[in-house]
């Protein structure tokens, strides 16, 4: 088993096993700070077991029939399913996120993997014609390898099977170094593959001290392809490693979403649907709305809709059902909330709601919101990653499009207009890898889910995720 009581162990072989030198860190719940158990704290010894596993793995993954690859992957897809109400309240405890946040991450984490077990028998190569007639010409698609996976804690189990459906689907095996700060739901989900009949070290799982692991496994040989979660600054510096030996990256980074809100806007919609999207998970999200641009015209209507949007959250541990938004993960998310809003007001902006720590236990924060804020304060440049709405005013929509891509970054934008010709003119004109309009963030496993600049390369969505698993191999065969 992988956890019981929260003493998570790793996942080498297709056994659960403590580290060799039988080292452990501890796991905290973010709702009141007590130690709720343990994770196995791995070392090199671990992780080479872990690689010779991965590669053994790999030979019998990847010569499996497709079609056989996709009932393990829907095995292990049921078996989250069934599962989802104990899976969830692990994660909450140890993530802070309400519930049934919790409860929809994991069943989403079904789709996806259902999607991408459909998409196994759909990994097609093909026939091109030759110049010669006695000769013909193939493309056929190939697994890349042994996939390092690294993963945020944010979103333990979403994060983990967007990477996972890809790399199984494409016969590739999967080595993840998932969050030290909430492991219990990541074994839990990769136990379903265990007893779904997945052979073993296709699937593993380590935790330890992150840059050890990702040094030591990037450059090792066995791991051919890196895929990341993560801030944009530890992002470079493992692209830059992966890039001095030739492994190929997926890296999903930082963001700061721009959100348009249009003169000709749905006010009510905007507020409810943005809201949506900023406040789920505390805001900790790499796509929640962060700059809020609002016409001139209807600031002061869609500040009163928002005010009065925060006014009826309720914060509060995440097992309570009557919350509806928990914990900040950590006491370092508490310390950043206070230094952006300290140094909003400080530059000029006005603080309307929230700005402070909940309470004396836990990490909890008021959900907040900001007015005019001007474009030096560090809310408006920096990913604040929590529950904070900055807002400023605009007049033109050309001065809206500017702000949306002064920053370096590109991954999330929305924008709330009754009006084709202005969401025609965004779609075009904004520099971001994913754009809603006129509704909340709602990332499905058919559609591409990446960034652009800054925001990182790569998708982790819809057929585009699986080209970044496969080789194309070209050949050409003379009749003789």
């Amino acid at each position: 088993m992988p956890q019981t009581n929260h003493e998570v162990q790793l996942l080498i072989d297709g056994q659960w096993r403590s580290a060799a030198s039988g080292k452990t860190i501890e796991v905290r719940n973010p709702a009141n700070g007590v130690v709720i158990g343990h994770v196995a704290h791995s070392d090199v010894v671990d992780l080479d077991a872990a690689l010779q596993a991965a590669q053994k793995g790999f030979g019998i993954w990847r010569n499996m029939p497709a079609i056989e690859r996709s009932a393990i992957m829907r095995r292990a897809a049921g078996l989250l399913r069934e599962r989802a109400d104990s899976i969830a309240a692990l994660m909450t405890q140890e993530q802070g996120k309400p519930l049934a946040e919790a409860k929809a991450e994991v069943l989403a984490g079904v789709g996806i993997i259902e999607w991408f077990a459909d998409e196994a028998i759909r990994v097609y190569g093909r026939i091109v014609p030759a110049r010669r007639m006695d000769v013909q010409q193939l493309v056929i698609k190939e697994p890349v390898g042994v996939v390092a996976a690294f993963t945020p804690w944010n979103f333990p189990v979403n994060q983990i099977v967007r990477k996972l459906g890809a790399a199984l689907s494409t016969g590739c095996a999967f080595l993840c170094k998932a969050p030290e700060e909430t492991p219990a739901s990541p074994a839990a989900l990769l136990e379903c593959f265990v007893d779904a009949g997945i052979p073993a070290g296709v699937v593993g799982l380590v935790y330890g001290n992150p840059a050890q692991i990702s040094e030591y496994l990037i450059a090792h040989p066995i791991i051919k392809k890196i895929t990341f979660t993560g801030s944009t600054q530890v992002g470079k510096q493992l692209a830059a490693l992966a890039g001095k030996h030739m492994k190929r990256c997926t890296m999903e980074l930082g963001g700061h979403a721009p959100v348009i809100v249009a003169e000709d806007a749905d006010v009510a919609l905007a507020v409810q649907a943005s809201s949506a999207s900023k406040f789920r998970n505390a805001g900790q999200v790499c796509i929640a709305p962060t700059r809020f641009l609002v016409h001139r015209s209807i600031q002061t209507q869609f500040t009163q809709a928002m005010l009065d949007r925060v006014a009826q959250i309720q914060v509060g541990d995440g097992m309570n059902v009557r919350s509806s938004m928990g914990a900040l993960a950590n006491s370092r998310r508490i310390t950043a909330m206070e230094q952006v809003v300290q140094d909003a007001q400080h530059k000029g902006a006005k603080l309307l709601a929230g700005g402070t720590k909940l309470g004396e236990v836990g990490n909890f924060f008021a959900p907040t919101v900001l007015a005019d804020v001007p474009l030096d304060a560090d809310v408006f440049n920096n990913e604040p990653f929590g529950p904070v709405v900055s807002m400023r005013s605009f007049d033109k929509l050309e001065e809206a499009i500017a702000e949306a891509n002064r920053l370096p970054y590109g991954l999330a934008a929305y924008a709330f207009t009754s009006s084709l010709k202005t969401a025609h003119t965004l779609t075009h004109q904004l520099e971001t890898g994913m754009l809603w309009i006129n509704q909340p963030a709602v990332a499905s496993a058919e559609m591409p889910f990446g960034g652009v600049k800054d925001s990182g390369y790569g998708s982790e969505g819809g057929p585009e995720a699986l080209e970044a698993y496969l080789v194309s191999k070209a050949v050409s065969i003379a009749m003789v």
